[in-house]
């Protein structure tokens, strides 16, 4: 069974959030192992500098290099990533199984993103839309759309 680490800087505070991701993780069940990794976002000022973000995101890489497989395929997700459809990114899992991957990492970053290293370590960098979305919500979605690919890769009726 596929390994799937969900690796997030940030916590889920607000309860919708949290009811969101329980029930996508619990379909999940069915088709991997999830583990969700939470690392601590790194407190900035309201207007911080280029030095004062770089530091954060050098402390967020640490701290997710610390807790992510050493061989996960990693996907960072993040905004000028590939965009791709539910069923290219299915069919892309697919193939990425056959060729004997059994461990997956997706990452999500903070309020400020992802390092240039971890974007750079990824296999893939993928998109969800040009648009901005919190990064609370981008873990709802990236719950839903790993779900929605294995669930369609396995001839599931989900994806409609």
């Amino acid at each position: 069974m596929l390994s799937v680490q969900l690796a997030c800087v940030g916590k889920l505070k607000e309860g919708f959030y949290r009811q969101a991701c329980a029930e996508y993780q619990k379909r999940l069940g069915a088709y991997c192992r999830l583990e969700v990794v939470e690392v601590a976002e790194c407190r900035l000022p309201a207007n911080p500098s280029p030095g004062q973000i770089a530091r954060a995101l050098e402390q967020e890489r640490r701290a997710l290099e610390g807790r992510i497989h050493p061989a996960a395929q990693r996907i960072a997700l993040c905004i000028e990533g590939k965009p791709m459809s539910s069923e290219a990114f299915s069919t892309l899992l697919e193939t990425w199984c056959g060729q004997g991957m059994s461990r997956l990492c997706l990452l999500i970053g903070g309020s400020v993103g992802l390092s240039e290293e971890i974007k750079r370590s990824a296999r893939l960098r993928l998109s969800f839309s040009p648009m901005t979305f919190p990064h609370h919500l981008a873990r709802v979605m990236a719950l839903e759309q790993l779900y929605r690919a294995l669930n369609l890769a396995a001839g599931g009726g989900y994806h409609k």
